[in-house]
């Protein structure tokens, strides 16, 4: 019976130590978290300052899945990333924008669409592309799955001014590449490049989720207006309407400020309000915001989200008219966006560019390599350990072998005590 009975233990214990196995394989924390640690700047009041300044946070990846695998479970997994810990603009709580590697079919775009991201950047290799050079205006939805690199990099030695200044001045959208930090080394950055966003480039300095969320107000828009004259006055009001057709075309699009285009016939433009406050004059301002400028031709550039109405009052008696939109907010011919790779510590990267209040960024971001949330499975593992120890212990205990086998006396060997008897 004893072996019967053995037999019985060992079994139990190995489909014991086989469930403890599996269920650290197929629990949801060990899948999720397993071989990655948050960046805990995303949950302060770092990455508040940074939404405050403009910048906009994107993903890059997970650690545990490898985009070619399953770039709709990364993308999955990645936004989850995100929405737990932090907004991913001013603009809109929802991420727009992610990395991309070269290689994905466009079955497999449609697949991180289909969570949310509608800007997959950079330089992918897909046949469809927007802004790859000044004239590669996109026309559909999807070529924003190919987002152009262009500028170069902001990279010390790598990156050049002359190179940012050229791409500016062609127009269309600058998007340049940055890398803060390679392994433990930090990446410098070059200064004459952030100088010259900051102090000298006429360009709309925005965000990867700015740019499409603008862009999409060409496949829907709609405007309301009415006017009357007070002391040879004109008072306008004008909204840009929010409708259910223009919301459904384009649903995951953020409530950024547009820039229309109003013919006030070269009048002095008094005051720009709404109910509450008067608007900002944008003349020189470079990240998006509300508020109005007038050129030299006399016309409005109106800033104004959807759904906002504002009162313009304008000197004189005019027969007003919106001639339409500019391609880029506040009437620029340039756009730049700075795209943050592979951020995985937001102070450290972040930092360097506190005195740089012009520039925005594109923070792609994912968690570093590491345990993460799953230190529960370290735990787990030493139970085993020891569980396994003990029962094979047990084991050659009831075979009489091993530390804590019971010593039984010798017994005398029988041919010694038979001779004696013998004789």
């Amino acid at each position: 019976m004893a072996p019967a009975r053995n037999s019985a233990f060992v079994r139990s214990l190995t489909l014991a130590i086989l469930v403890c196995l599996l269920s650290s394989t197929f629990s949801h924390a060990a899948v999720a978290d397993i071989d990655w640690e948050e960046d805990g700047w995303l949950r302060t009041a770092l990455a508040q300052e940074r939404l405050d300044s403009g910048d906009e946070f994107g993903c890059y990846g997970m650690p545990n899945i490898a985009w070619s695998a399953d770039p709709g479970a990364v993308a999955l997994e990645c936004r989850e990333y995100l929405s737990q810990r932090v907004k991913a603009s001013q603009w809109g709580d929802n991420a727009l924008s992610t990395f991309t590697p070269d290689g994905l079919t466009m079955r497999q775009h449609n697949s991180i669409a289909s969570q949310g991201f509608t800007v997959h950047g950079d330089v992918n290799g897909l046949t469809t592309s927007a802004w790859h050079n000044a004239t590669d205006v996109p026309q559909d939805d999807w070529d924003w799955y190919n987002l152009g690199r262009r500028g170069g990099s902001l990279e010390q030695i790598i990156g050049s001014k002359e190179q940012v200044q050229t791409a500016v001045e062609e127009g269309g959208l600058v998007n340049l590449y940055w890398v803060g930090r390679m392994n433990d080394a930090t990446i410098r950055h070059e200064r004459d490049i952030t100088g010259y966003l900051n102090d000298e480039a006429q360009a709309w300095m925005t965000t990867w989720g700015e740019a499409w969320s603008y862009w999409t107000v060409h496949d829907c828009h709609d405007t309301s207006f009415s006017t009357e004259t007070v002391d040879n006055q004109t008072i306008i009001q004008f909204v840009s309407l929010i409708t259910e057709g223009c919301s459904a075309v384009t649903p995951l699009a953020w409530n950024v400020p547009v820039t229309y285009i109003l013919d006030v016939q070269g009048m002095e433009v008094v005051e720009v309000r709404d109910s509450n406050s008067t608007f900002n004059n944008l003349e020189g301002v470079k990240k998006t915001a509300e508020g109005y400028t007038q050129n030299g031709s006399g016309n409005l550039h109106l800033s104004v989200t959807r759904g906002h109405e504002v009162t313009i009052t304008v000197n004189g008696t005019i027969d007003f008219d919106v001639l339409g939109r500019s391609q880029f907010w506040n009437n620029y011919s340039a756009a730049v966006t700075i795209a943050a790779h592979d951020t995985t510590d937001l102070f450290k990267w972040s930092k360097r560019f506190s005195e740089d209040t012009q520039l925005v960024f594109t923070w792609l971001v994912q968690p570093r390599d590491g345990i993460g949330e799953s230190g529960w499975l370290a735990v787990l593992a030493l139970v085993v350990a020891v569980s396994t120890i003990t029962g094979m212990m047990y084991i050659l205990k009831k075979e009489g072998l091993g530390p804590f086998a019971e010593k039984t006396p010798r017994r005398p060997n029988p041919s010694s005590e038979s001779k004696f008897e013998v004789e």
